[in-house]
């Protein structure tokens, strides 16, 4: 038996960090939006009890490390399971850009094993599960559009996004998360205006959908590495019509409503940063499991 899944980007149309919390965590409110850059999932039923992780990628390891082989192991030991599986990984998504893409493929990794070994959990169950293993892999678990809060695991289901198109740039350099929130200063960063942006989605006024994109992390990120303000600048001057870091980085994205200045951009930016997509917002969110 063969289950198929995408694991779909993400970005973040919003991310505000609010203070740091007992446990060493951060306290966060992000609204996230899903994008049609995907990874696919290919989870094959094994009949010996072993979880095998398989990619063409030389950045994907294939143990513990991956949060796919840890999604897998950790729904055996949950459910009880003793048959195994073999998760292929194909690998769209720049890996260590902001975009979850360790945090998607985790997601995919708990809705196929939940059909290829026929468990009959819902999303809820899944999605918290998965805040077992990642801050986004809960959003991840249902996609679409969402406010999260806590660690991230918190999730509210919010409108999707108007039709845009999304160009997303990310730099050749790999960013710590762990580093950029050892140097965020919280009282003094940038912090988005969360409820505007939500109301901007309920009204699907694209508009102010760009007026509110901000992220806190942004600031520290650029500081460390200017390669990310310099596709931000590019973006701009090419003509988006609102430009963001995604995440703690380096990826940057840019929202084009008109379908003429979407290649402008792309071409703007190839042969300085390496890796560029054009993609579309997906908004809506996982229905069956």
């Amino acid at each position: 038996m063969v289950v198929l899944e995408k694991a779909p980007a993400k970005i973040n149309l919003s991310l505000d960090v609010l203070h740091k919390r007992n446990d060493g965590f951060h306290e966060v409110e992000m609204v996230m939006t899903t994008v049609d850059l995907a990874d696919r999932i290919e989870l094959t039923l094994l009949d010996q009890d072993e979880i095998k992780v398989v990619s063409e990628s030389r950045f994907v390891p294939n143990d513990e490390r991956n949060l796919a082989y840890r999604a897998a192991k950790l729904m055996k030991e949950h459910f009880q399971v003793k048959q195994g599986v073999r998760i292929f990984i194909e690998k769209n998504i720049p890996v260590a850009a902001g975009l979850a893409g360790g945090s998607s493929d985790a997601a995919a990794v708990l809705r196929g094993v939940n059909k290829l070994w026929r468990l009959e959990a819902d999303f809820d169950e899944l999605a918290e599960l998965g805040a077992e293993i990642g801050s986004d892999v809960s959003f991840c678990v249902y996609g679409g559009t969402a406010l999260a809060k806590g660690r991230g695991e918190k999730i509210t289901h919010l409108p999707s996004p108007p039709p845009c198109w999304v160009v997303l740039a990310k730099p050749a350099i790999g960013v710590s998360t762990q580093a950029v929130y050892q140097k965020l200063n919280i009282k003094r960063a940038e912090h988005p205006d969360t409820q505007a942006m939500i109301k901007a989605l309920e009204e699907k006024d694209f508009t102010s959908i760009c007026t509110h994109v901000s992220n806190t992390l942004e600031g520290v990120t650029t500081r460390l590495h200017p390669e990310v303000n310099q596709i931000k600048e590019k973006m701009s001057e090419a003509g988006a019509d609102a430009v963001l870091m995604s995440g703690s980085g380096p990826t940057v994205f840019a929202l084009v409503a008109q379908d003429a200045r979407v290649h402008r951009i792309y071409n703007s930016l190839k042969g300085f940063c390496p890796e560029v997509h054009i993609v579309r917002m997906l908004g809506n969110r996982e229905t069956t499991c």
